[in-house]
């Protein structure tokens, strides 16, 4: 048995979960997500939670199991409480900003780039801290819309600028050892 799908996924109060056979729709107080999973695995509302099980040992059952339950508590979590990824600025001159919702990044280009946030998806600038918060309920949109800002300027290993995730070691690179040395 899967150590993570047999565990119940507990709703909290102000959450509502919908099961109809594979469909799952999850509503709160940041939003609401629905998604159909296969209908190999069984999902059930029970007492308050949602029981995750699967029919049989086969390998292909065995690895959507504990994915499932991995999902569903994911989004029974972002309508709940949201979710955040926090990247950061470093190098000299590069700055970020908002322009209403959109935000400006000021990262060694001829001109700033402007990154417009997908539906569900809002961000916050700490200027003095250099960061960039990405706020939403879909886990996977806050990653994907975080992943896309950090691929605007990459963390070069040499002098170390460029955006980065809050926390996240950059592999430093030593420069050329012999400068005009003949």
């Amino acid at each position: 048995m899967s150590r993570i799908g047999r565990l119940p996924v507990d709703v909290p109060s102000g959450v509502q979960v919908n099961v109809q056979g594979s469909n799952v729709l999850v509503k709160g107080p940041k939003g609401e997500l629905q998604r159909t999973f296969s209908s190999l695995i069984g999902i059930a509302l029970e007492d308050g939670q949602v029981v995750v099980t699967r029919k049989s040992d086969h390998p292909a059952e065995r690895a959507l199991h504990g994915t499932t339950r991995a999902l569903i508590a994911n989004m029974v979590r972002g309508v709940s409480t949201g979710f955040e990824v926090v990247l950061v600025v470093d190098g000299v001159g590069y700055r970020s900003e908002m322009n209403g919702k959109n935000l400006v990044l000021h990262v060694g280009y001829s001109h700033p780039i402007t990154v417009e946030p997908p539906a569900g998806i809002a961000f916050e600038v700490d200027q003095k801290a250099r960061q960039i918060k990405v706020l939403g309920f879909d886990r996977e949109i806050v990653g994907q819309t975080a992943a896309e800002i950090r691929r605007v300027r990459l963390p070069e290993p040499y002098h170390g600028k460029g955006i980065h995730y809050a926390g996240e070691k950059i592999r430093r690179k030593a420069g050329k050892a012999g400068k005009g040395a003949k």
